[in-house]
């Protein structure tokens, strides 16, 4: 809980402050690092590599592999159901 004066019913100034430079100091780095990502798949697409399927293949590499292959059976229900495949 924050330092509060009940007798003023004000939080600790400097406390809040720190809180909110730290906020803003993450922020920062998160656009920073945002920037970078977007820089790689820039890379990539110069490349000739389709940024959709990287970030696809991210999407992957973070499942477990029976997640994945739950997903991909589901997904084939789905399709044939559809007549797609």
């Amino acid at each position: 809980m924050a330092d509060y004066d009940e007798t003023t019913g004000n939080v600790t100034a400097d406390e809040l402050r720190l809180l909110i430079e730290r906020a803003e100091r993450l922020e920062e780095e998160k656009k920073g690092i945002s920037d970078d990502i977007k820089d790689v798949f820039a890379e990539a697409k110069a490349r000739g590599y389709d940024p959709k399927a990287i970030r696809k293949l991210l999407q992957i590499r973070k499942m477990k592999r029976e997640e994945f292959q739950e997903g991909e059976a589901i997904l084939e229900v789905y399709m044939k159901a559809l007549g797609m495949i």
